[in-house]
């Protein structure tokens, strides 16, 4: 159980790491992070901190595929820890 919760700190990290990149390579008109890879990366565990991301940099929180979709799959991960500990 040990890894399992390493590896969703670590995923949860690295989400809010790229909310707070990509919100400021908009503000520098740089290179930017894909919707793609913002969303994929909550998909594979990261939600709580795209949401987190979301809310602290004030990023994405005006488009309806992040406000919706994030907190969705935070339930959803909060499921799959509830049942992973649960037994």
């Amino acid at each position: 159980m040990g890894m399992i919760i390493l590896y969703y700190v670590v995923v949860n990290v690295v989400a809010f790491g790229m909310f707070g990149a990509d919100k400021y390579f908009a503000k520098k008109d740089m290179w930017r992070i894909s919707e793609k890879a913002l969303l994929g990366v909550a998909a594979i565990g990261g939600a709580f901190g795209a949401f987190a991301g979301m809310e602290t940099f004030r990023h994405k929180t005006k488009h309806a595929k992040f406000t919706v979709t994030v907190p969705v799959l935070m339930a959803a991960h909060l499921g799959i820890l509830v049942y992973l500990f649960k037994g």
